[in-house]
């Protein structure tokens, strides 16, 4: 009788090992198939936001562009009063003036060059 009482503790041990293995190997493998699924998930969701994006940047390159609009012509300059200003000095002027608005020449710039070509 001995022997049959370690025989069947050695079936029963066996048993609950295997029992074990086969609950361990059971619960990982479903873990396993959880994150999968929720990597399947974040996969699509990435894809989704991916297409939102690219066409989000499509319609970006489809929208018209819009020119600024040209400025105002400038105007007439005004006849330059009779104080010995050569016509190539009210050119280098009017020149000047275009320039200054267009904002290459900063105000001091402006002024340093106009008091230059006047004389002052």
């Amino acid at each position: 009788m001995l022997r049959r009482r370690v025989v069947g503790r050695a079936v029963v041990r066996t048993a609950v090992v295997g029992g074990t293995a086969y609950a361990v190997g059971h619960h990982a493998a479903t873990k396993s198939a959880q994150q999968q699924q929720m990597d399947a998930q974040q996969n699509a969701q990435i894809a989704d936001v991916q297409d939102q994006q690219a066409a989000q940047q499509q319609q970006a390159y489809q929208q018209p562009v819009y020119q600024q609009p040209a400025p105002p012509p400038p105007q007439a300059a005004a006849p330059a009063p009779s104080t010995g200003l050569s016509a190539d000095d009210i050119n280098q002027l009017q020149q000047l003036g275009k320039l200054h608005e267009s904002g290459v020449l900063t105000d001091a710039e402006f002024e340093a060059a106009k008091a230059k070509i006047l004389g002052i």
